[in-house]
């Protein structure tokens, strides 16, 4: 039969709950943490998370999630000691509900969900502060306030983020501190009085302000020479949650909030705004908007007059900086530009589960790099999207885009504040000889629409142009035995000279309003001398058609100004303008920047950020050098960071060419470190070598033993004299060795405290044959 009180002993289960309670806080796995401190610091930190991460996504999660989490310490504190089972129980369901919730947003964020991962994590951490009785748990919550504020970084694109995290790190300082003196025990030693712990808590406050301040010094000089490479290694692109589109979406239209006038769309490109010399309907003169550009449009009045009033309009994380261009004009009026195809629109649709729309790419030859662009849109823009040349994706919150021939996108939608999308470009690279190189025979379909000129000037600006070309060939311009054949060379020719000779009125509404049968090129080249900056890429464009190379004029952004810290470029309404596109057949259309004070060839993928913290930090301390010093210096360095950033760009793009691009770069990195460790060996051995030269002839010879039984495996210790040395060297080593080592020991200490000479040819003799014919170290009892 069977054994029923062996059966009921086995089953029998404590009965007083008191003693389960004090089993329970006996058991070191389940031991409580009781410093207020270290809980109110910890506190502190996942608050400053939650708020990094509003400050950075521009959102409202500190308004409910800072009260609850207090709420949730105070409560966890007061029942540290408890089993908490129910609250364990609904912590659990809680955590299941947020679950479920993040699964069902992410569905509309496919693209992008990091700021779906920090609420759910914003979420379980306020569900976890109910239940914190021990230390790892407060480590848990210390854990996800770092990863909030990681998730903020990824999300700042303004400095705003910078001081706070500033604050998480002097929260975390004394949070490790109390972290560490808790596992160690001491927060439970009793201290005699209150007193001694604020005199101690203030003896400390130097402490944590020293090391604050050299974490941050060191943090930022890291900053400052650490290499950017490019980003989105990941094939999942931010872009905003969907947009809903009423009606009809064409593409025709363009949007400009600019040229809204009470309530009428009025167009100061299309005549709306006054007539055809840029006069109001009133009479007056036309005038730009000030916060909008006029060329944003089907049609471009150049006969205004006026400037914008600076404002932050969006903010561009790319790849690669360029010309963020928006849209492109084909025909001239004599005044300005217009669209003359506006009508020839595609529309694109993307599929119901992607943000992805894939756009035509043309047919061009030579070598392209891809270039993702990021642009988050700060202030109302028109319904054009800005991109790099050559789109050939893009992520945009609209199911449908459209394409105008001039490869300009179009939304349904302005482009709000706040809208986020994605373009991937395939940029081509700009190589001078094989454009120098290219052919003049250009397709009819380019011949039909970017040669045209006004037959009132065609003649009269020809010849000009054949002027300007003639004198170059005739007076070789900087010394240079090139001559102008090709229509590179003879584009990029006109621009400089354009640059050189002819000048920007100081005063907005300095130059006259051009009369009704005054036009623009001609004024600007014979009457005035010349004109406002888009002016210039007007003149440009018209004198290469006037001499057969196709031209188009291109309005967008300039790519503003990076920001090392957030690693964005900044763009401003004032940084939009208007410059040149030229058509070489077979590699496509090339930017030129006639301009003064702008660069000749808009940035493009052959610039490089890789070093741009250590370049402006350059740039500010070369400000304070004489000008030759500084010259010197600026090509010493700016050879040096060219190569480097080539250097490095090179090698990480080997990754990105397959199986092997890959044990290329393995290879690469396996030998670039054994070289570098041999050197370090190397470097390391040359000052050995040239401290024990400055050493005297005994102490050389005495440090030179220690380092060989150092690597026998017999390190001195340094609280042993060199005669205890000696005596253990016995037990270690072969008596001849060992001999030889008291030998050099006793010398030593006879020449350090006796003033003894030593014979140092004998030793050095005696230590000579020790290395020479010992190759292994005889050792005694193994």
């Amino acid at each position: 039969m069977f054994n029923l009180s062996r059966i009921n002993r086995f089953w029998r289960l404590p009965v007083g709950h008191d003693d389960w309670r004090q089993n329970q806080q006996k058991s070191p796995l389940i031991e409580v943490e009781d410093s207020i401190a270290l809980r109110v610091l910890v506190l502190a930190l996942v608050i400053t998370g939650i708020k990094a991460t509003d400050i950075a996504a521009q959102t409202n999660f500190s308004l409910w999630a800072i009260p609850v989490s207090v709420m949730g310490a105070i409560w966890s504190y007061r029942s540290r000691r408890n089993a908490n089972i129910t609250v364990k129980f609904c912590i659990a369901i809680g955590m299941l509900v947020a679950l479920g919730a993040f699964f069902g947003r992410l569905l509309g964020e496919l693209n992008d969900t990091r700021l779906g991962l920090a609420e759910l994590l914003i979420q379980l951490q306020i569900l976890h502060s109910f239940d914190t009785p021990r230390r790892k748990d407060l480590g848990y919550s210390i854990v996800i306030g770092l990863i909030l504020l990681g998730v903020a970084a990824t999300l700042s694109q303004t400095l705003a983020f910078a001081p706070v995290l500033l604050l998480f790190l002097a929260i975390a300082l004394p949070t490790l501190v109390q972290d560490y003196r808790s596992r160690l025990g001491l927060e439970k030693l009793n201290l005699k009085s209150a007193k001694v712990k604020e005199k101690k808590l203030s003896s400390l406050l130097p402490f944590y302000f020293l090391l604050f301040t050299l974490i941050v010094a060191l943090g930022l000089a890291i900053f400052a020479v650490l290499p950017r490479f490019p980003g989105y290694q990941l094939r999942t692109f931010p872009v905003s949650s969907s947009i809903p589109i009423k009606g009809n979406f064409t593409g025709r239209s363009i949007i400009n909030p600019g040229y809204v006038r009470q309530g009428n769309n009025k167009n100061p490109g299309d005549g709306n705004n006054g007539d055809g010399n840029g006069q109001g309907a009133n009479g007056q003169p036309g005038k730009i908007d000030d916060n909008f550009y006029y060329g944003f449009n089907s049609q471009m009045n150049q006969n205004l007059r006026g400037a914008m009033k600076p404002k932050v309009v969006m903010r561009v994380r790319s790849q690669a900086e360029g010309f963020w261009r928006v849209l492109a004009f084909d025909r001239y009026t004599g005044k300005g530009w217009e669209v003359s195809r506006n009508e020839d629109v595609t529309t694109l649709r993307r599929s119901p589960w992607s943000y992805q729309i894939f756009l035509p790419r043309p047919i061009i030859g030579g070598k392209t790099q891809e270039i993702v662009q990021t642009y988050t849109v700060v202030s109302d823009l028109p319904n054009l999207i800005p991109a790099l040349s050559y789109p050939k994706e893009i992520y945009f919150p609209t199911s449908i885009i459209a394409v105008d021939k001039e490869n300009g996108l179009r939304s349904p939608v302005a482009l709000s504040e706040d809208l986020t999308y994605t373009v991937i470009s395939e940029v081509p690279y700009r190589d001078r000889t094989n454009l120098g190189q290219a052919s003049t025979k250009y397709p009819q379909s380019i011949k039909n629409y970017y040669l045209q000129i006004p037959p009132e000037i065609a003649e009269k600006v020809k010849q000009r142009t054949e002027e300007i070309l003639a004198n170059y060939n005739h007076e070789r311009v900087g010394k240079s035995n090139k001559t102008l054949d090709s229509a590179y060379e003879k584009t990029l020719y006109l621009a400089q000279y354009l640059k050189q000779n002819y000048s920007i009125p100081d005063d907005p509404l300095g130059l006259p309003y051009l009369g009704d049968k005054e036009d623009l090129v001609d004024t600007f080249l014979f009457k005035y001398q010349g004109g406002y900056p888009d002016h210039f890429s007007t003149v440009l464009t018209i004198m290469l058609r006037s001499i057969g190379i196709p031209a188009r004029l291109v309005a967008g952004f300039s790519p503003g100004q990076f920001n090392p810290f957030t690693g964005m470029y900044v763009v401003r309404n004032t940084d939009a303008y208007a410059i040149t596109e030229v058509y070489f057949p077979k590699y496509g259309w090339f930017a030129f920047d006639p301009i003064p004070n702008h660069p000749l060839l808009p940035p493009s993928i052959e610039d490089t950020q890789t070093f741009s913290v250590l370049n402006q930090l350059w740039r500010w301390v070369a400000g304070w050098l004489p000008s030759p010093v500084k010259g010197w210096l600026d090509y010493l360095f700016g050879t040096i960071f060219i190569s480097l950033s080539k250097a490095i760009a090179w090698f990480f793009a080997l990754f990105s060419q397959g199986w092997l691009g890959v044990l290329t770069g393995l290879i690469l990195s396996t030998t670039t470190a054994f070289f570098t460790w041999l050197g370090w060996v190397q470097w390391r051995e040359w000052l050995n070598r040239r401290w024990l030269k400055r050493l005297s002839p005994m102490e050389s010879l005495y440090q030179q033993m220690l380092q060989w039984t150092a690597k026998q495996g017999l390190g001195k210790h340094p609280a042993q004299t060199p005669l205890e040395y000696a005596r253990v060297a016995y037990q270690h080593h072969s008596p001849s060795n060992a001999q030889i080592i008291d030998e050099i020991c006793q010398a030593y200490v006879k020449w350090r405290y006796g003033s003894h000479t030593p014979n140092l040819p004998q030793l050095r003799q005696r230590w000579q044959e020790v290395t020479t014919t010992t190759t292994k170290p005889n050792l005694k009892n193994r």
